[in-house]
């Protein structure tokens, strides 16, 4: 079986049609070299999973990755300190080939020990004996901090980690420690202070900027189509499909692959596109769209959900769509920053836009529907 675009989980060179991110994670290495501590905040279905596994395998000649997933460890692990800390210390176990022998047998001591001991101050000191004796460079990485939203013990371990990176010129510490999630960690940290407290004062305040680009250029999806070409030989012109496909998606990574796997695997054998030749065509990709637009997806359903959990967001939004003016970028208003974090909007020259093609009509749709029926029900009412 040949490759296929993947809309599911992290995509794998060897299985799937990908966009070449070789240049992202040259830039993502820069900072790491620098002993940047930093969190990579995207939209859900961003390829923030896919860089990981990539930047692991990208660093792993120089630096010691230690790769972990917050969803693995449930959230019942985040109850207590002590809860955490065995479990943390439990999927540093599951890392046997990069343990040295005697931090394995520390790490084990720990779990095994009582609870008085068994806290993150403890873990921590473990964890900096394995930095001082490692040979190379540990490069921590957790993927799905949003797991740990609401809980204090994560920002006790945030703490943890600041106190050491404050600290690192004179006790052992990571090198660089790389966070990933939609929510950054002021947002996390918000939902969990009482209304009173102040909510930017966040342990980490340590973090770098993360300035790479994650969404897909024109060139790099022109790449990708290329490959599947060399593969199936439809006579695309593919600098055209390219352009189409940016033109919607603005390069989020989902909708790219997305639109892509619609093209392959559906609009590609239809009545009205009865091959792969017809299917990739400006004709062809338009219909991909159209269908992409009508069907219900995980993302698609986040997009919506997250309208309902924060009312302020869909101000913000319907604003935009049906406000007919033009709405400053303020990355200090609450709402705005929260458009930005879950990628409903961008930055366009100052200016609040929604982030691209297929969002807009999604939620302009979805809008028109709600004032449809509630204007309906209002008319119902009238009438009896």
């Amino acid at each position: 079986m040949g490759k296929v675009f993947n809309v599911t989980g992290d995509c794998k060179p060897d299985l799937h049609y990908m966009v070449d991110i070789s240049e992202k994670l040259k830039q993502i290495k820069e900072m790491v070299d620098d002993g940047k501590y930093f969190t990579i905040n995207r939209a859900r279905q961003y390829g923030k999973t896919t860089t990981l596994a990539a930047l692991e395998k990208f660093l792993v000649h120089e630096y010691c990755v230690v790769s972990l997933d917050f969803q693995m460890l449930g959230y019942a692990s985040f109850e207590t300190e002590q809860i955490f800390s065995e479990a943390f210390a439990n999927e540093l176990l599951e890392c046997a080939e990069i343990l040295p022998e005697e931090i394995r047998i520390r790490l084990e001591g720990f779990i095994a020990d009582d609870s008085k001991k068994c806290t993150l101050q403890n873990l921590f000191q473990i964890l900096s004996k394995w930095c001082r004796i490692s040979q190379k460079p540990i490069v921590l990485m957790i993927d799905e901090v949003d797991s740990a939203a609401n809980n204090q013990v994560f920002l006790d371990f945030l703490a943890q980690l600041r106190g050491y990176y404050m600290k690192r010129d004179k006790i052992p510490a990571f090198q660089s420690v790389i966070l990933a999630g939609v929510y950054d960690v002021k947002n996390i940290k918000g939902k969990i202070r009482p209304d009173d407290e102040h909510k930017m004062n966040s342990p980490w305040n340590i973090a770098a900027d993360f300035d790479v680009v994650m969404s897909f250029s024109e060139v790099e999806i022109a790449g990708m189509l290329r490959e599947y070409e060399a593969d199936n030989r439809t006579g695309m012109d593919v600098d055209e499909i390219a352009g189409l496909i940016y033109d919607y998606t603005g390069g989020y990574p989902y909708l790219v692959s997305r639109i892509c796997k619609l093209l392959d695997e559906k609009i590609a054998g239809s009545r009205e596109f009865p091959d792969k030749k017809s299917a990739w065509t400006m004709q062809g990709g338009l219909e991909a769209v159209r269908v992409l637009l009508s069907e219900k997806n995980t993302l698609f359903e986040s997009l919506i959900g997250k309208l309902k959990d924060y009312p302020s967001l869909q101000k913000v939004i319907y604003d935009v769509l049906f406000g007919g003016m033009r709405i400053v970028y303020n990355p200090d208003d609450s709402a705005i920053d929260v458009a930005t974090m879950f990628g409903f909007v961008k930055n366009d020259a100052g200016t609040l836009r929604i982030a691209n093609k297929i969002f807009e009509t999604r939620l302009y749709n979805y809008f028109l529907t709600a004032l449809y029926t509630a204007n309906n029900k209002w008319n119902r009412e009238l009438l009896y």
